[in-house]
């Protein structure tokens, strides 16, 4: 099973991602999450609490970079576990983004003085 909260920082919007993405339903709970996001700037997938992800899950994470390149969204993980890394790394996933620790506190940093300054 999969949970998915939306938080929104300025232009930037961090799915956190909790359970496994190994099922269809899992899979297109994700993609209705990400694609809602038409007005960010940048989506942040956390995966830190992310436990699995298979084929499904591995399909729709190409999807979902493929769509965020298409409505000029950064897309980019975010602290995937080992076994996810692992699964990203056997099927040639290594293309995506994988934002650092540092780089989210700098990202969510500028996002939040944004949205200070435009409120």
């Amino acid at each position: 099973m999969l949970t998915v909260a939306i938080e929104k920082i300025g232009d930037v919007a961090v799915v956190e991602c909790k359970g496994r993405i190994v099922r269809s339903e899992a899979a297109f709970k994700l993609r209705k999450a990400v694609t809602s996001q038409t007005n960010a700037r940048i989506v942040v997938l956390d995966l830190t609490e992310v436990h699995a992800i298979e084929g499904g899950g591995l399909g729709m994470l190409w999807f979902l970079q493929r769509w965020a390149q298409d409505h000029r969204i950064q897309l980019k993980l975010f602290d995937p576990t080992d076994s996810v890394k692992k699964n990203l790394k056997r099927n040639n996933s290594t293309k995506f983004a994988i934002a650092t620790f540092d780089e989210m506190t700098v990202l969510l940093a500028q996002a939040d003085s944004r949205y200070g300054i435009a409120a």
